[in-house]
């Protein structure tokens, strides 16, 4: 496996997989590495000749009052994770040769990008959009793989890659969650062992939810969020709830009725995690 921490390397070599008309996959990261993304790679190994799995905390991505600072980090650990899976080639870079000025441009979102995290994360899915932008074009074309636990950045990934008409091919992949529900993140790492068992109280909501909707005719998409809501604020470790709401899955808008292809989506702080989580629901 190959370690590269500069743009030019990574695409020279990249250059060269292509010379062979080797196709390429991709998974894009942020470290602290679990099974969550390790399934990305796994797959990403699995349906192409050659994976790469960039590893940059992007600060674009975090505001002022968030954990940029003591997010997990460990390099060396998630090498070793990354050849393990059959991973060909790390994109580790220093926020320097990623951003070697202050950067000009920026992306600017509408629709997609105004509402739920839109809404309690000011600046994050810009933050994500301008750098998964600038890694596409690192990268190439490609198979990207995303994680549907964040399923409002997919959705947005989507829309920047058909948008910008950039060359990547976006798969989303199932969440990964633990026996009890509890889908996987970096982030439950901060959680105390009571926060962590109380925690799942976000899988429970959104599965109390999908149950209303399937087995409950006279359920409305207000009677389904309010039901959620009292579930996830009556848990005792939920510091805040910022939303537990039903949406149509590509617009993320309320749907005027339980119809369709729906999504349900919850995010609450849980001592100092933030943590989200979602279910789709067909109808």
């Amino acid at each position: 496996m190959i370690v590269a921490t500069s743009i030019d390397t990574v695409r020279g070599l990249l250059a060269q997989v292509r010379c062979s008309r080797q196709t390429v996959g991709y998974v894009p990261t942020m470290g602290a590495f679990h099974e969550g993304h390790l399934s990305l790679m796994r797959r990403s190994v699995a349906e192409n000749d050659f994976t790469v799995v960039s590893n940059f905390v992007n600060s674009l991505q975090f505001s002022p009052d968030e954990d940029f600072e003591r997010y997990p980090r460990n390099l060396a650990e998630d090498n070793q994770l990354c050849e393990q899976v059959g991973v060909d080639l790390v994109f580790a870079p220093a926020a320097e040769e990623m951003f070697p000025s202050p950067a000009v441009i920026s992306m600017q979102l509408s629709g997609l990008g105004e509402v739920l995290e839109g809404k309690y994360r000011p600046g994050h899915l810009e933050g994500v959009a301008t750098i998964v932008a600038k890694l596409f074009a690192i990268i190439g074309d490609c198979r990207a793989y995303f994680g549907e636990k964040d399923w409002q950045q997919l959705c947005v990934v989507r829309s920047l890659a058909q948008d910008l008409s950039l060359p990547a091919k976006v798969v989303g992949c199932d969440i990964v969650r633990e026996p009890d529900g509890l889908a996987l993140s970096s982030r439950n790492r901060y959680l105390t062992p009571e926060q962590r068992a109380g925690a799942t109280v976000l899988n429970r909501a959104l599965r109390h939810g999908v149950d209303l909707i399937v087995k409950n005719t006279e359920a409305t998409v207000k009677s389904v969020s309010e039901a959620m809501s009292e579930l996830i604020v009556a848990e005792a470790v939920v510091e805040t709830l910022d939303y537990a709401v039903v949406v149509n899955s590509q617009t993320l808008l309320p749907p005027s009725k339980l119809e369709g292809d729906l999504r349900l989506l919850a995010a609450a702080k849980v001592g100092t995690a933030r943590l989200i989580d979602n279910l789709g629901v067909k109808l």
